[in-house]
């Protein structure tokens, strides 16, 4: 089978763009682990098929049809499904006005519902939509909900206090302890949450630079470390602003990652919105067996 692809990225958020318009395709879990292994393949932090929102799998993805043309099938870099990726869905809408699909604002489905974009010059902004506490409750009483430990940081023994968040894909973010430097961590292996989360989680371990900027490093379920991260630069933003008491109050974060920098707005009913560039690397053709 030969396939067109797309290789992009956001803040080196890597992906390798499937394009399926006629909806043609039926991608295995080794067939896309395989377009993203660094070695065999493309090489990507995750595969996104484009695929028309009518054509999807899912009926509640098709239901969104009216709403968005486009779904951004994601699939994580061992091969799984996934909710969305923020960095994706710029480098998504990236493609899509390239090939004049779409204008400079529009909606795109995910399997975390529909995500709003606009084009601002060289950014993308994505409308995240709400997210939420995993565990209220038990986070404000206590400042955090659950405890991170990883296996391989030397300095430290004890785990990190963390905070739960789902932002249509699961996040635990936390803030390091003074004595702890967020460059010295080795992050080869899935840091161990507990409670363990039901589906997994994204793990963003961050330092507070100045008011409103945060540096942040990311393990991504299914994936490993990252550059960059989207929503988790987004469930960093709101940790922080948890932490300094004013998660409810509009705000705006610029988070510095490995690979670059995004900027964050905290918005009026618990919404959230990412901005940052997108990049098309390179188009070719592969084949899979």
């Amino acid at each position: 089978m030969t396939l067109r692809f797309t290789k992009g990225h956001g803040t080196e958020n890597d992906f390798v763009l499937v394009p399926d318009l006629d909806a043609e395709l039926d991608l295995t879990p080794s067939q896309v682990a395989l377009l993203a292994d660094r070695q065999a393949g493309i090489g990507g932090d995750g595969v996104i098929r484009i695929v028309r929102t009518a054509d999807a799998a899912e009926e509640e993805v098709r239901a969104l049809a009216g709403e968005a043309e486009w779904f951004m099938d994601y699939r994580n870099h061992d091969g799984s499904l996934a909710q969305m990726c923020g960095n994706g869905t710029r480098v998504f809408a990236t493609w899509l006005r390239r090939e004049g699909l779409v204008g400079d604002e529009f909606s795109i489905a995910t399997r975390a519902g529909l995500k709003g974009i606009r084009f601002e010059g060289e950014q993308v902004v994505t409308h995240m939509g709400q997210w939420r506490f995993v565990d209220e409750a038990k986070a404000q009483a206590q400042g955090f909900d659950a405890l991170v430990h990883v296996e391989e940081a030397e300095e430290i023994t004890e785990p990190y206090s963390a905070l739960s968040l789902d932002l249509g894909n699961p996040h635990t973010v936390v803030a390091l302890p003074p004595n702890v430097n967020l460059n010295s961590l080795r992050l080869r292996r899935p840091p161990a949450v507990n409670p363990v989360p039901p589906e997994g989680s994204n793990v963003e371990f961050v330092r507070v630079l100045g008011p409103g900027r945060i540096s942040m490093r990311v393990h991504e379920r299914g994936v490993g470390e990252t550059r960059s991260c989207g929503t988790g630069v987004c469930a960093a933003a709101i940790g922080t602003a948890f932490w300094s008491g004013d998660v409810d109050a509009s705000s705006e974060y610029t988070v510095e990652v490995p690979g670059g920098s995004l900027r964050v707005r905290l918005l009026p009913g618990r919404e959230v919105e990412l901005a940052g560039p997108a990049v098309l690397v390179a188009d070719g053709t592969t084949t899979l067996v």
